[in-house]
């Protein structure tokens, strides 16, 4: 495909996340040559439970402008350093995945190796002890320092981050229309899509269209019949449901993950309320007993009624099709474990913008797009793939189909490397770096049974010392920091506290 009109009319079918995502970034760092159009109708409701998000959100922000404390009180946010897996190896044991780096890495192999000796020698002690961020989620302490690493994220209310983006995109010029899309129509010739008919009768046109419609995909599916690459042999969890509590303890600055029988519940903490879900596989559960399972399970009074969301892993077989991008639950979805869903639209938004066609779509770009897409997204399959694969639980058909279910061979490449010798790898453009893989594999109980020979060059004293200093430098680090609910109140409190 070869065309040479220009891109100049950009419509956006959806609000929500990603809709609204979309809008502020391409008004704003695109829009003095382009009028673009968002879609959006406020009888259809949104997802809006993709409440955590992981730290690259920090490089959205840093191209829109957006102040930090600004966003943070406006949608209740919170400090995200971790996630905490609990009863996800075995049901006794739990761990922490944080963000940041473990240790310190030497040419030839990375710090698990010399932790891994130490801890052989007896005296390393956890591996969390060696990363900052990991320590900060345990002891609840946490503030934003000049020139830091920005290794943290956030605990968001999603309908909120819309209002707030929608403010940025409307003033730099996005044109919302009020409106149900009812029909999608396409050109006889090439196939692309001319128009949307809204149900009040108007004709929206555009040269691109940018479908976040959520899980139905109207356009990217429905219109254009995409396809769509089916993941739940991988990822049987097909159902969610959310509710919203309120408060009754301090907020800590990590998500919790709770392995329940046939699936998994949330804990969010915002700092006016908490989120709380379960993700569930509907063949080895009703939604009635998920329901219960998750009342017994949360703390506070209900805000909002129980609801229940249903969707299928997966991911379309083009994110990028004629002149339609599917960003956002349109796209494809994985499941909300890691907190992956904000960061794949905005990965999805940042590559559109790359490689806007404003000169007229050429298949090459829309063929680089959907491949570089399709590899991000297949790192992010693969590492969620890990927690459920890589288990002793055996308690449950769920886990047990888990444990035994057959795995991309990606996944079983790197699983053999870590067991083998402990060594991880990081593809250019994988979301998931090596310490990661290297904190997930070891809390689901993969045990290397070696380590780099490079760490034998050092004698037991000079490794003892190593370690140590890393310890303490890390523990110097956050004695000094105040709690985190504490820096909140100074730093970014919402007007709705």
């Amino acid at each position: 495909m070869n065309t040479n009109k220009p891109i100049k009319n950009v419509v956006i079918a959806g609000g929500g996340t990603a809709g609204w995502m979309a809008a502020a970034a391409l008004s704003k760092l695109l829009g003095k040559n382009l009028n673009i159009s968002l879609i959006e109708s406020d009888d259809i409701p949104t997802v809006g439970v993709g409440e955590a998000t992981i730290p690259t959100l920090h490089v959205f922000h840093r191209l829109l402008g957006i102040n930090e404390q600004e966003f943070m009180a406006a949608t209740n946010a919170t400090f995200k350093l971790a996630i905490s897996f609990e009863n996800w190896r075995d049901e006794t044991q739990d761990y922490l995945h944080s963000f940041g780096f473990l240790g310190k890495d030497c040419w030839a192999a990375g710090f698990q190796h010399f932790w891994l000796k130490g801890r052989e020698k007896g005296f390393a002690s956890e591996i969390g002890d060696y990363c900052a961020e990991h320590l900060g989620s345990r002891t609840g302490k946490f503030a934003v320092l000049p020139n830091q690493d920005l290794n943290h994220a956030y605990h968001l209310d999603a309908g909120l981050y819309a209002k707030f983006l929608r403010k940025i995109a409307e003033q730099h010029g996005i044109n919302r229309i009020e409106g149900k899309i009812t029909e999608v129509n396409l050109n006889q010739q090439d196939g692309q899509i001319e128009s949307l008919l809204l149900a009040s009768g108007q004709l929206v046109e555009g040269d691109l269209f940018i479908d976040c419609t959520g899980f139905r995909g109207l356009l990217i599916e429905d219109a254009l019949h995409t396809g769509f690459e089916d993941w739940s042999h991988w990822l049987p969890c097909d159902s969610a449901i959310a509710v919203q509590t309120t408060t009754t303890s301090t907020p800590v600055p990590y998500t919790r993950s709770i392995a329940r029988e046939s699936g998994w519940q949330w804990r969010i903490p915002l700092q006016n309320r908490t989120g709380n879900g379960l993700v569930f596989c509907s063949k080895y559960m009703t939604d009635e007993q998920a329901k219960q399972l998750l009342l017994d399970n949360i703390e506070g009074d209900l805000l909002t009624e129980p609801r229940v969301i249903k969707y299928k892993t997966g991911t379309r077989r083009k994110h990028w099709n004629k002149n339609c991008v599917a960003i956002g639950l349109s796209s494809g979805f994985i499941e909300p474990l890691e907190s992956t869903s904000i960061h794949l639209i905005q990965r999805g938004i940042v590559r559109l913008m790359q490689m806007f066609p404003a000169q007229g779509l050429v298949q090459a770009d829309i063929d680089e797009f959907n491949a570089q897409t399709k590899f991000e997204t297949d790192n992010v399959r693969d590492f969620i793939i890990l927690h459920y694969h890589v288990t002793q639980r055996r308690d449950s058909k769920f886990w047990r189909y888990c444990s035994s279910m057959p795995i991309p061979e990606s996944l079983a490449h790197r699983l053999e490397m870590f067991a083998a010798a402990a060594k991880v790898y990081k593809y250019p453009n994988e979301l998931f770096g090596e310490s990661s893989w290297i904190q997930v594999m070891l809390g689901q109980g993969i045990e290397p049974k070696q380590y780099h020979p490079i760490v034998d060059m050092m004698e037991d004293e000079e490794l003892k010392a190593f370690l140590n200093n890393i310890k303490s430098v890390v523990k110097r680090k956050n004695d000094n920091l105040p709690h985190h609910y504490d820096f909140i109140q100074h730093y970014c409190k919402s007007p709705m506290m």
